[in-house]
């Protein structure tokens, strides 16, 4: 019996209130668990897990991180209990070596960046998940590179999906009333989706080297939202198809847009 290779995915989570929402965004991760193979387990990688040193969830039941503040309480009140996987966390570990992968079997969780957008694709919340922190100190080809080596996991039924925002500024966010997008996010949105299939080397791939867009810095003044993006691209092989499952501008300067690789 052979394995049908996973896609990968990187989702624009944006806020917490889409757990409790139904829009486009939800309705489309909703749409994804629904028609895409059912995978095995799912290596997630999020925004909000941003640490020096790179570190995997190894417990056997991870908690549900609640990593925000001012929300209602229902918000507070809902968790994702899907279960851990030591077993996949140690083949991370042996897969990323020489990288030292560190097994976090207490500190961390599920965060919102992962649990909130996968409550939508698989709400009952029944295939076990590890998820994967990213390296602040490292250089944003290295990240990419580290979704190559994770890409032979997809082989595996194993889904890789990463989770940010490719434009996030949350200090000129338009918290009320007026939702059009800033012309810079506009423009710097465009130009991801216009260089999702480039191919060449990866120190010289313009997604890597987003800085040198003149929107780059004003859309990501962090790169913990951005970076995710990178372990996605990384896991593509080239021919496969990439799609935009949804996109969209909230807040003036928060995109939504979700990429799907295979």
């Amino acid at each position: 019996m052979t394995t049908q290779r996973m896609p990968a995915l990187f989702l624009g989570h944006g806020s917490p209130m889409n757990v409790l929402e139904d829009n486009q965004y939800t309705q489309a991760w909703r749409h994804l668990g629904e028609t895409l193979p059912r995978p095995k387990a799912i290596v997630v990688v999020s925004a909000h897990w941003f640490t020096r040193g790179i570190g995997v969830t190894a417990m056997e039941a991870p908690k549900t991180i609640h990593d925000f503040g001012g929300f209602p309480q229902a918000l507070y009140d809902t968790h994702y209990p899907a279960p851990g996987s030591p077993e996949l966390a140690q083949q991370l570990v042996d897969l990323l070596a020489p990288e030292h992968v560190t097994l976090d079997k207490e500190a961390w969780g599920f965060d919102h960046g992962s649990w909130g957008v996968l409550i939508k694709m698989y709400p009952d919340a029944d295939i076990p998940m590890v998820q994967l922190s990213i390296d602040s100190t490292k250089p944003n080809a290295w990240h990419y590179e580290m979704g190559r080596k994770l890409a032979t996991l997809r082989d595996q039924g194993i889904m890789l999906v990463a989770s940010g925002n490719v434009v996030h500024n949350l200090r000129t966010a338009r918290w009320h009333g007026e939702n059009t997008p800033y012309p810079w996010a506009e423009s710097f949105n465009q130009y991801v989706k216009d260089n999702l299939t480039w191919q060449g080397a990866t120190e010289a791939h313009p997604l890597v080297n987003y800085l040198q867009h003149e929107g780059g810095s004003l859309s990501n003044p962090t790169a913990d939202h951005y970076l995710p993006l990178l372990y996605v691209l990384g896991a593509w092989d080239g021919q496969e198809q990439i799609t935009i499952p949804v996109d969209g501008i909230e807040m003036g300067s928060l995109s939504m847009l979700s990429v799907q690789i295979g």
